[in-house]
């Protein structure tokens, strides 16, 4: 009988592990950001989610459903990092478990810049570029550190992750109506390393942990054979954003395994 105990321990054992590994992810979640954590470029979008375009394809929403965990889905396309501390933190309390947010690629005018740099020939995007290389060294560091100070006192025991911005371009042009060079797309790329330090820095100072799509996202991007990322697009607003699988395959392994 003993040995017929121990080995339904051992037996059973597993299980009873695997519902407490489960039932330790499962949590309260709120998902902050702007449009690459509320899923613009999913071309669907929840009807009352409004010009926020959340969409049920986001990873925020496929990472809940994985977990087990309550969404609070509060990221919003346009989303600068002002107006995701003054506006998205209302959810926050001692009870959330998990936070996720992406935030500053607004601040550093990302999407003008590029559509300043789509513009033909003899158009060119310098100025811009450098001045949200500017923008993203010396005044989004203040700001995401006022962020992340706000996450930090409504939520203190959260497990909180920073979510980063991919390369948008492999430096091929396969858009007539987008001519955006290949040294300005190697321009634009390196634009967003700088963006991916400041932010990996000032989360690891917060003491949060810090979602790097890059490497995921090389061999996807636009122009790849296989595109994670959406080009120029109708309407606009999708474009060089995660599409479904950006969002599927790309972010949502990353942030999951962060949790």
């Amino acid at each position: 009988m003993r040995r017929l105990s121990v080995l339904f321990l051992l037996v059973a054992l597993p299980s009873v592990l695997g519902i407490q590994s489960a039932q330790a992810a499962a949590g309260a979640y709120t998902a902050l950001g702007d449009s690459y954590s509320s899923g613009t470029g999913s071309r669907t979008y929840y009807p009352d989610s409004g010009d926020c375009l959340r969409s049920q394809y986001a990873y925020p929403v496929l990472v809940a459903q994985r977990n087990g965990s309550a969404l609070t889905f509060a990221a919003c396309s346009g989303a600068r990092i002002a107006d995701v501390q003054n506006n998205q933190l209302g959810s926050l309390n001692s009870g959330t478990a998990y936070v996720t947010v992406s935030a500053g690629g607004n601040d550093a005018g990302f999407s003008s810049v590029i559509t300043q740099c789509a513009k033909p020939w003899p158009y060119t995007c310098t100025n811009e570029i450098n001045a949200a290389n500017t923008t993203i060294r010396d005044a989004i560091p203040g700001r995401l550190d006022g962020l992340y100070n706000a996450i930090k006192g409504r939520a203190p025991n959260a497990k909180v992750v920073v979510v980063g911005y991919p390369r948008l371009f492999n430096g091929e042009e396969c858009n007539a109506l987008a001519r955006i060079s290949p040294g300005e797309q190697a321009e634009l790329n390196k634009s967003a390393d700088l963006l991916a330090g400041v932010i990996s820095a000032r989360a690891a100072a917060h003491g949060f942990a810090f979602v790097d799509p890059r490497p995921a996202f090389t061999g996807h991007a636009v122009c790849d054979d296989t595109e994670w990322l959406n080009g120029l697009s109708n309407p606009i607003s999708e474009s060089y954003h995660p599409n479904r699988t950006g969002q599927s395959s790309g972010y949502t392994p990353l942030v999951a395994a962060k949790l």
